[in-house]
């Protein structure tokens, strides 16, 4: 049995996907930074210390709340080139997103970190960037999952030189234990804080210059020489048109609390609407990991997720319902679907907007990869981010380290679809990261990796701590199912009907009744990433800090 990662503190606490980054935040911590502070330098270390699936130049969704209760959101997410057109990939590429440069959008991480940090921290970015700048530069030993996810897409980093000569260093896969060094990520990085240093005036004018640096100074001439070169659409326009968008999250009522959740530049709203389902049951009589507690899970999230597949778009293009989405009476409406003694034997139908064709595969369903770090310090401010985006899809920038963020793989081709490609649209974002409040106010940032994954799993984690009880580090550890009844939101948006995905820690007794239920179930393993890797940190009664990384990969937590 893994062993779980939790801490116990009283000043601040840090949970994250990678223990390498949970240190860089709380090295942040310890200098006098703030939760922010440490939240945007933990998410700066991910780019780096688990650059295959999070990119410095990829997407970073982040909520946070203040001690006063005021939260906001900022999207992090990039839209399409003004340059490509609706129907490109349909008359061009037979209805698909091809693995390249085409499905580059704005890359929007590094806008949405420097907004945290103008808006809410204290720090320079030179400052915060200063462990993912020395992580590359000198390197870290190679872990489990970085060196199994290289492996497991050998064949795409080999397609490019500029990605081989990065993580095939000598013509193969690194080895775990071995030196991983990202010389031109950290000069990029190193550019950015130089940048910030040689502009005149206060703090908010150095991170503003840093940010130019991206957008507008070298960096962005890279970037946009080498799509000049290679066929791809960005411009300079549109790397310097990139604004953030801050918002206020989206509040759900659930066991006497609220899930604060992203609005529909992601997925979040689904998150909302599957814990109200959940909200209206009575788990008095369910034991906790039985198939009632499973087949429950899976079921509101098939009705949420048809919902999903028929509205979820870009809000400044497509009318996304959010507030009947997350009305008590539209969910007393879609609950009224739900069979306690049979499960739907596919996505049911929209209770909102209608579904288009949906492809439906037998193959095993891809993985959805990501990263996310919380934090939390003494006076009560909470960061929840799940920055993301791999380097396997799309060719490295040379010179920068950077490949700029792939995430048009989540929009569709079909100009019909909610979630299509137009220009200046963003496509769909499954990092939807979240935070807990109980009645009485206290926060627990929480998340996941996992694409369609990471809402089962928090969902699952929140049951387990606030409806049951459970300790963090229980709620965290116990085992988990996944539905992928619903299309897949990465190209080739493929559906599995019926398909429920099981740890095999699940009691036997359980897995049977869950079958005879009518779901078709799949076994995982005992541990297994693919059920996603949900970290937090929550503030309790007693005044203090506790801190939860899920052992299903190489995450960790810190704090005092």
């Amino acid at each position: 049995m893994p062993i779980g990662h939790r801490a116990i503190g009283r000043r601040h606490m840090v949970s994250a996907g990678n223990a390498l980054a949970a240190r860089a935040a709380d090295q942040v911590l310890e200098a006098g930074g703030n939760a922010v502070d440490a939240g945007v330098a933990g998410g700066l270390a991910l780019g780096v210390v688990q650059s295959d699936y999070v990119n410095i130049a990829g997407v970073a969704p982040i909520m946070i709340r203040q001690p006063d209760g005021t939260a906001v959101t900022i999207d992090g997410l990039g839209a399409w080139p003004a340059a490509v057109t609706p129907d490109l990939f349909m008359r061009e590429h037979g209805g698909e997103i091809p693995l390249g440069i085409l499905r580059t959008v704005v890359p929007a991480a590094p806008s949405a970190w420097i907004e945290a940090l103008s808006r809410f921290g204290t720090m320079t970015f030179a400052e915060v960037a200063a462990p993912a700048i020395r992580l590359a530069r000198e390197g870290f030993a190679v872990h489990w999952l970085l060196h199994n996810m290289i492996a497991s897409h050998e064949a795409e980093y080999a397609k490019w030189p500029s990605n081989a000569a990065i993580y095939l260093p000598g013509g193969r896969v690194p080895r775990i234990g071995e030196r991983f060094v990202q010389s031109d990520l950290a000069a990029t990085l190193q550019n950015m804080a130089d940048c910030e240093s040689a502009a005149p005036g206060d703090r908010r004018a150095g991170l503003a210059a840093a940010r130019a640096a991206f957008y507008q100074g070298d960096i962005a001439r890279q970037i946009v020489d080498f799509h000049a070169r290679e066929g791809g659409l960005l411009t300079a326009a549109d790397l310097a048109g990139h604004r953030s968008e801050v918002a206020r999250p989206l509040p759900a009522r659930f066991a006497g609390g609220t899930v604060l959740c992203c609005g529909a530049f992601c997925q979040g709203p689904f998150l909302g609407l599957v814990m109200q389902l959940l909200d209206r049951m009575d788990w008095s009589d369910v034991v906790q990991g039985s198939a009632t507690y499973f087949h429950r899970v899976v079921e509101c999230v098939k009705l949420a997720f048809a919902d999903r597949e028929a509205v979820l778009g870009d809000p400044a293009f497509v009318d996304v319902p959010v507030a009947r989405l997350l009305s008590p009476e539209y969910a007393a409406e879609r609950l009224a679907l739900f069979d306690p003694r049979r499960a739907a034997p596919d996505m049911p139908a929209a209770g909102v907007g209608t579904v288009g064709p949906v492809r439906v595969s037998e193959a095993v369903p891809a993985p959805g990869d990501t990263s996310y770090i919380a934090v939390v310090d003494a006076s009560g401010l909470a960061i929840s981010a799940t920055p993301s985006d791999v380097s396997y899809e799309s060719p490295v920038v040379p010179g920068t380290g950077l490949v700029p963020s792939s995430r048009g793989s989540a929009s569709w081709a079909d100009p019909a679809h909610p979630s299509s490609v137009a220009p200046g649209k963003r496509p769909r974002l499954t990092p939807n990261p979240a935070i807990w409040v109980d009645a009485e106010g206290r926060s627990m940032p929480l998340g996941t990796p996992g694409g369609d994954v990471q809402i089962q799993a928090m969902a699952q984690v929140l049951l387990n701590r606030v409806i049951y009880g459970m300790d963090l580090e229980e709620a965290v550890l116990a085992p988990r199912v996944a539905s992928y009844s619903f299309p897949n939101s990465f190209a080739p948006h493929e559906s599995h009907p019926g398909l429920v995905r099981a740890e095999s820690r699940i009691p036997a007794a359980e897995l049977v009744a869950l079958k005879a239920l009518g779901h078709r179930v799949d076994m995982w393993g005992d541990w297994t990433h693919l059920a996603g890797a949900v970290c937090a940190v929550a503030m309790r009664p007693d005044g203090a800090l506790e801190g939860a990384a899920d052992p299903r990969r190489p995450t960790g937590t810190a704090g005092v």
